[in-house]
């Protein structure tokens, strides 16, 4: 317990800390956020607030990830390592994503290739190393094995489901402090997930739970320290650093705890967004008829006349009622499981 809450305390205060003198330096430089000119009007008004703030985001879980190993003298494991790493990984290539856009002067960053390319090869690589370096449980899961799967199978489903993330995040990051307040939801879940199957290791398998809850609960403070500087009206926005950096962490826990399965419902807004803009393409191509007034959905909400904070409040409400479910399913498995499940480990 004492790992989570430095991780998280940390995390807080990297991230509370360290964003503002992001945003001095990037205000300096004049570099800003160029707004997609097919976007909502009432975006006009944000172009220039300084952009790029994932930095900021994934200094925060390392410092926050150290400092707990630190504090506790735990050891860091194979699989943390390389969630934190993705992270990373991830995040690098939304800061080129950011880079370009900002260097070019438009709204437009890496072309769709580019940034596939860039997000398949972290995910390949975290993949390999978590089969055969980590040695991660390779059955697809809920909260416990559900099917066994090869090595190659589940490598392919590893790089579907780190990319899918990543893009969902991505799609989801469209108002001030929507996807950083729906990823402290997200990531709370994983908190818990991993606390709870390092309490009940007989029924989980899951050698490293406690060291992926530590990375869980520094992004809950890395992303809740950024918001304090995100939250409407924004001082600085967290780019494609900040959304594939959160996207791959989420990705990469639910893969190392084994949970697949748990992470469309914990992350279920991300989801219900990126359908949101499958819907709307599907629709305009068959039918030639747009779905929603613009999506993602929260756009469209916008130009029904919502005020912005109102949609992303409601849009937290929403991410709280599915990270609510999630860990409703995951307890009643758990109590499904039977006896052998709920001897807790000291």
């Amino acid at each position: 317990m004492v790992a989570l809450l430095v991780a998280a305390s940390v995390g807080l205060l990297v991230a509370i800390l360290v964003t503002p003198i992001l945003i001095r330096s990037l205000q300096t430089r004049g570099i800003g956020q160029h707004i997609r000119e097919d976007g909502p009007q009432g975006h006009v008004t944000k172009a220039g607030t300084p952009t790029m703030g994932g930095l900021t985001m994934m200094l925060a879980l390392v410092i926050a990830y150290l400092a707990s190993h630190i504090a506790t003298g735990a050891v860091i494991t194979s699989a943390g390592f390389l969630v934190v790493l993705l992270t990373i990984g991830a995040g690098l290539v939304g800061l080129a994503d950011d880079w370009i856009k900002i260097s070019h002067q438009r709204s437009l960053g890496l072309n769709k290739t580019a940034k596939t390319i860039g997000l398949l090869a972290v995910a390949l690589v975290f993949a390999i190393l978590a089969v055969y370096r980590a040695k991660v449980r390779t059955d697809i899961s809920f909260s416990r094995s559900v099917f066994d799967v090869s090595d190659l199978v589940y490598i392919v489903w590893a790089v579907l489901i780190i990319v899918g993330t990543t893009n969902a995040v991505n799609l989801s990051d469209g108002l001030d402090g929507l996807a950083a307040g729906a990823a402290i939801y997200a990531f709370a879940a994983f908190v818990f997930v991993g606390f709870w199957q390092f309490r009940h290791q007989p029924c989980y398998s899951v050698g490293p739970a406690l060291d992926l809850a530590v990375i869980a609960a520094a992004m809950v403070g890395a992303c809740t320290g950024f918001l304090w500087w995100n939250a409407a009206p924004a001082r600085i926005f967290m780019g494609d650093t900040g959304a594939l950096a959160i996207g791959a962490a989420l990705a990469g826990l639910a893969l190392t705890t084994n949970t697949h399965l748990l992470l469309p419902i914990a992350g279920g807004l991300f989801v219900m967004i990126t359908l949101s803009v499958a819907i709307q393409v599907v629709g305009f191509r068959l039918f030639g008829q747009r779905v929603f007034r613009m999506a993602p959905i929260h756009h469209h909400f916008e130009l029904m006349g919502w005020p912005e904070t109102t949609v992303i409040i409601r849009f937290w409400i929403l991410s709280l009622m599915f990270t609510a479910l999630a860990l409703g399913l995951f307890y009643a498995d758990f109590l499904s499981a039977g006896s052998g499940c709920r001897v807790p480990v000291a």
